[in-house]
């Protein structure tokens, strides 16, 4: 039994009391303090995962519309040639009657027009030719002309002071050296001033009837999209495609992919949901994919097109949403 202190109590036990082992209050606090931080990186890495899970749920949607009827890698050039000939032949079904867009009478306005269209639109253009092809309806009449009258008359054109020196230019090259004919050989248009071999074609194709292939913005940006080639100079483009079809085809492909990239495979948006190509282009998915959405990319012009054959977007698809075979596939 332990000693008793003056005021009796037991000194041993006070001193057991008083070494006993006690959880002090700043260790508590800590731990506390531990524990929020856990919990907070906790919440932290789950807001984390979830803003992940999202981020890779919408890249891997981007993905799947990207390779959703895309056609099989390592294409052969046998199926290459056949996937490209049936978008040239989905496409005369859309748009049976696709024609130049340029309003001309004779190859002497075709020509004129075709010149006058770079850089600006064929609306404009056609808007434009009706006043200058009224006062100088011959290549004699324009040769003789009045460069700064025939400036005014070209200004909405835009560039209208270079396309006046062409179009006086190559009015005075058929004068002298054609009898005042357009010639209807690709060697001869090409030394006409302003006149490439886009321009010849266009006129060779669509005024004397002789196959040609006309490498425009249009044309160019699809056949890369469709992965016909990858070149990237018109030159080998027209090479490169031309070596895809018969050359009796060249003119009226020109004129469909032309057309299709003006109305539905636009540059900066192309409206894949309401494609009737879509199962056969290795780009589906760069454009809006939804029906509703696509259909409103669609671009028009006053009246419509003549002969053109647009179904709903929804036509186009197939239940599940994913593009359907098209027209007359199999």
């Amino acid at each position: 039994m332990g000693e008793q202190g003056p005021d009796g109590s037991n000194k041993k036990r006070k001193t057991d009391e008083r070494v006993a082992p006690v959880t002090p209050a700043a260790p508590v606090a800590k731990t506390a303090r531990q524990t929020a931080k856990t919990a907070a990186k906790k919440i932290a890495a789950k807001k984390t995962a979830v803003k992940g899970t999202t981020a890779r749920g919408t890249a891997a949607k981007k993905t799947a519309a990207k390779e959703t009827a895309k056609p099989p890698a390592n294409e052969s050039r046998t199926a290459l040639v056949r996937r490209a000939r049936r978008i040239n032949r989905e496409l005369a079904e859309v748009y049976p009657y696709a024609h130049p867009e340029l309003d001309f009478d004779n190859p002497f306005q075709l020509l004129v027009a075709t010149v006058l269209s770079a850089q600006t639109t064929d609306l404009r253009v056609n808007q434009t030719t009706p006043a200058l092809f009224s006062k100088y309806p011959t290549p004699e009449d324009l040769a003789a002309a009045n460069p700064e009258e025939v400036e005014e008359i070209l200004r909405p054109c835009g560039f209208f002071r270079a396309k006046t020196r062409s179009v006086i230019g190559l009015s005075k090259a058929l004068t002298e050296d054609f009898g005042g004919q357009v010639p209807g050989r690709l060697e001869d248009l090409v030394k006409l001033p302003g006149v490439g071999r886009k321009t010849a074609f266009v006129v060779l194709g669509n005024a004397f009837g002789r196959p040609g292939i006309t490498v425009d913005t249009h044309f160019q940006r699809l056949v890369r999209r469709w992965q016909w080639t990858a070149e990237t100079d018109p030159d080998k483009i027209e090479a490169a495609v031309g070596a895809l079809f018969p050359k009796s085809d060249w003119t009226e492909l020109s004129h469909h992919v032309i057309w299709h990239g003006r109305r539905i495979c636009h540059a900066r948006k192309p409206a894949c949901g309401a494609c009737p190509i879509a199962p056969l282009c290795p780009a589906y998915g760069e454009g809006e994919t939804d029906p509703e959405k696509a259909a409103k990319l669609l671009k028009y012009e006053k009246g419509g097109f003549p002969g053109q054959r647009l179904k709903p977007p929804q036509a186009y698809l197939d239940a599940g949403g994913k593009p359907a075979p098209p027209l007359g596939a199999g």
